[in-house]
């Protein structure tokens, strides 16, 4: 394991010191299909549950909770891309090991073919998928895991085909109130690609989260930082932003300081745990909030919100994810457990 994770290493900084920003391919890796994830800023990675649905985000989350678990998620993303998610747990007290197993798709929806004169040939469609496999362990109060993940991306006659892993461990506090995690995302790279000899990069992601659950109130408040591959060098300079200098009638290019720099790296996000049956989410998302704001306008976008509510033997949960004004996503989760029914039929 630690050879393995010292290759990994390795490969992280030589992929992760050219990801800047947008740039590689693949991107659906970072849409997270989730309800949860999406109340909660869009990142999830120190939030501790049984919920067989964080293991898209942080493989280190499973645990003998999610035994016989299955999780199906759905997002209705812009215009008419539609995406989600199907994961089930196995927990085995032999290898004292937690798997579990998925299917990540986004379905772009159909498009018009047409030739360059603009003559209609018909219509294709496109989509992308993410097959994943995922196991973990715990060591008193240590846990780690890792996810492995073949890819096949269909864009009308262009397919490729890559391969990738996500590495996470945490540590939790005897009375379990606090956890601290660090995540390698999405470590991989191109088994073939879309033209010859074309590599492209996969979106490399460095995290590190931190959550704290109060033991005499119901609420739980988590910090992420995210990108730590490329520090202070998420944001990027909008031309639409310039000002005029007043002494030489020259544009001045926007500068950023310190603070936003190292602040487009976090998400911040809370929940306030009612019992066992009602979950309220809030998330904050400083990067969404600065590339999509628009002149004058902020909105909502940054902003993300969610409820959880616990049914008999399912669990239900709904995501807003703040993003342009006018324009939002909206996600639905259901969890259950395989052996409750068997219960009820007994």
């Amino acid at each position: 394991m630690k050879k393995f994770l010292f290759l990994t290493g390795l490969l992280a900084f030589k992929l992760g010191s050219a990801q800047i920003g947008g740039m590689g391919t693949y991107q659906f890796l970072q849409v997270p299909t989730n309800a949860r994830i999406n109340a909660l800023g869009g990142n999830a990675i120190s939030t501790p549950d049984a919920d067989i649905n964080l293991v898209s985000i942080n493989p280190s989350l499973l645990n003998e909770k999610n035994h016989k678990q299955i999780g199906a998620n759905f997002i209705n993303y812009f215009s008419d891309i539609k995406a989600g998610e199907l994961n089930i747990g196995y927990h085995s007290d032999t290898l004292k090991t937690t798997f579990a197993a998925g299917i990540q798709y986004m379905n772009y929806g159909n498009f018009v073919k047409t030739a360059p004169d603009g003559q209609v040939l018909g219509t294709f469609t496109a989509g992308e998928y993410n097959y994943h496999l995922s196991a973990a362990r715990r060591y008193n109060q240590i846990s780690y895991g890792a996810t492995l993940k073949l890819i096949h991306s269909n864009l009308e006659v262009y397919q490729s085909y890559g391969i990738a892993a996500d590495i996470g461990a945490n540590w939790r506090s005897e009375d379990e109130l606090i956890l601290v995690t660090a995540v390698l995302g999405n470590i991989g790279t191109q088994i073939s690609t879309y033209t010859n000899d074309n590599f492209e990069n996969i979106p490399y992601n460095v995290q590190i989260g931190f959550s704290k659950k109060f033991a005499h109130n119901p609420f739980r408040f988590g910090i992420i930082a995210h990108n730590l591959q490329s520090p202070g060098k998420l944001l990027y300079q909008i031309s639409n932003r310039q000002y005029t200098s007043l002494e030489t009638g020259l544009p001045i290019e926007e500068d950023f300081s310190l603070l936003q720099k190292a602040m487009s790296h976090l998400i911040i996000n809370t929940e306030l745990l009612l019992g066992k049956t009602i979950q309220i989410r809030f998330g904050y998302n400083t990067l969404r909030n600065r590339e999509l704001s628009l002149n004058n306008i902020r909105g909502m976008n940054g902003f993300s919100w969610g409820v959880g509510l616990k049914l008999n033997r399912f669990h239900f949960a709904y995501g807003y994810g703040g993003f342009i004004p006018g324009r939002n996503t909206n996600s639905f989760s259901l969890i259950t457990r395989i052996q409750d029914f068997k219960r009820a039929k007994n």
